[in-house]
């Protein structure tokens, strides 16, 4: 498994695909998410690969929840 670097964080922690997809998830498990989950959303997207299938599919679904938000 692909392993990805966490820059932001002290000692650049690697990350695992599987790592950054449960990140992804717990930003959003609760109601009331605003901007500052968006950022921290981009910053785990941008640590996969550009030809990744997961970075693709959670940046849709980073489109979807940014769009679900505006509209409530």
């Amino acid at each position: 498994m692909p392993l990805f670097f966490l820059p932001q964080e002290k000692g650049s922690k690697l990350l695992t695909e599987q790592t950054v997809e449960r990140s992804f998830r717990k930003l959003f498990q609760s109601p009331g998410f605003g901007q500052e989950e968006f950022d921290k959303a981009e910053e785990l997207i941008d640590q996969l690969r550009p030809e990744s299938p997961l970075r693709h599919r959670l940046g849709v679904e980073l489109d979807e929840l940014r769009e679900l938000a505006v509209s409530e």
